[in-house]
């Protein structure tokens, strides 16, 4: 990409005025998603959008969702520049100024492709190095952003078209199945890995050799709530201690297939605990805090084994770590499953798109087993591309919840919209 030089795009931009330079800021901000990331029912709002100096090339923008409020600051002058244009081009507005523009330094501002990403915190670390690799290959023609509202928060812009791909660590609900067909939105399901949900304690919790899924289920289900606040009441033998839970918040899949797993009954828990979509929010905690327990993917246990201890699960034949080895020989139970991306049938049109999701399905199986989780056989792989590359709508799943998943099983059903 080239762009005008710095002196030619200065003038032109103090002639605007600074009224309109928030405009075109605003409409950027909302056109290119710069406010996303935040846990937001709604598409965030940008607020406002202020050129602090064309001298310094320094832009800030300010981003509220609900009473939520964040600021970024944008120091590339090329950048912000290059922003306004591709919101100019989507809004179909102020034509005359591109054309002053363009006419100083024709086919200057010509936007990169976006493609946009957003869903679970656990299989974040597998889409974000797809997408740096993939970016790496195409040289920077393509940008990729990936974001962290949750399975259930990636649904919700996914179903209303706001993102190309959706990462999900469970699969599609009916309620979003029915979303989705409400706006329109076809889509793909595609199993890329496997994880096992990961029960952590304080490095210094010198007595939890194991649980039960009747243990966690004490410790989790609504009843709990309340009134199992010590270690004591769970095992009479462990010491009362105070006990500070830390799990996903209610838009993580994780948060979906857990309850289902271990209370019976998806979303159904316990609300007394310290909740967050991002998991390095809950690894802190729990390594800061002697009385500690939480749960999240295996692969920010791994990057945090040093703070953190895994426990054993006991699902009924004696206690079993969660691990590569567990976890494809379906020992780990019930806390495996297979975690998934959601690719819009309408974004595959675009070669960007259907290029990155061939290169995510061929590049898996070495990415998946860099950022700690635990790849597919090889033949599923092959198997996914095959179904993608013959446009096989919808999911498997039927809009329920499932447990004890079989990659082989799954990968013969007959997907349905």
């Amino acid at each position: 990409m080239t762009y005008a030089n710095k002196e030619q795009i200065r003038p032109a931009v103090e002639d605007l005025g600074a009224d309109t330079v928030s405009r075109f800021l605003l409409a950027s901000a909302e056109y290119l998603g710069l406010c996303e990331g935040s846990a937001c029912d709604q598409p965030p709002a940008p607020q406002t959008g202020t050129l602090l100096s064309p001298t310094r090339n320094t832009v800030r923008l300010a981003c509220a969702c609900g009473s939520m409020d964040q600021t970024q600051t944008i120091t590339d002058r090329r950048q912000v520049m290059n922003q306004k244009f591709q919101s100019f081009q989507a809004l179909g507005a102020g034509m005359l100024t591109i054309a002053a523009l363009a006419a100083a330094s024709p086919g200057t501002f010509a936007a990169d492709p976006i493609i946009r990403i957003d869903g679970s915190s656990t299989v974040f670390p597998i889409t974000e190095a797809v997408a740096e690799d993939f970016q790496k290959l195409r040289k920077g023609t393509v940008r990729v952003t990936v974001g962290i509202s949750g399975t259930g928060g990636g649904f919700k812009k996914f179903c209303r078209g706001e993102t190309d791909i959706s990462d999900a660590s469970r699969p599609i609900l009916r309620k979003e199945m029915n979303d989705c067909k409400a706006n329109g939105v076809q889509y793909l399901e595609l199993p890329v890995a496997y994880d096992a949900i990961t029960i952590v304690v304080n490095p210094n919790n010198d007595f939890v050799k194991s649980m039960t899924v009747a243990d966690l289920k004490r410790i989790w289900e609504p009843a709990a709530q309340g009134k199992i606040n010590n270690w004591n009441q769970i095992n009479p033998a462990w010491p009362n201690l105070p006990l500070k839970l830390y799990g996903p918040g209610a838009d993580s899949g994780t948060f979906d297939y857990f309850t289902e797993a271990i209370v019976g009954k998806s979303k159904s828990g316990r609300g007394d605990y310290t909740a967050s979509e991002d998991d390095n929010v809950l690894v802190q905690g729990v390594a800061r805090d002697k009385g500690g327990l939480g749960y999240f993917g295996f692969a920010y246990y791994v990057e945090n084994q040093k703070r953190l201890k895994a426990v054993p699960i006991d699902g009924g034949k004696g206690p079993v770590p969660p691990g590569p080895r567990t976890v494809e020989d379906g020992t780990y139970q019930p806390l495996s499953r297979p975690i998934f991306i959601y690719v819009s049938a309408r974004s595959i049109a675009r070669p960007e798109v259907r290029e990155f999701v061939e290169f995510y399905l061929k590049n898996a199986p070495k990415l998946v087993k860099e950022v700690k989780y635990v790849p597919l056989p090889a033949h599923a792989y092959t198997l996914a591309l095959e179904h993608f590359n013959k446009k096989k709508l919808g999911t498997v799943f039927g809009g329920e919840a499932e447990v004890g998943l079989n990659i082989e099983d799954l990968l013969k059903r007959e997907a349905k919209l």
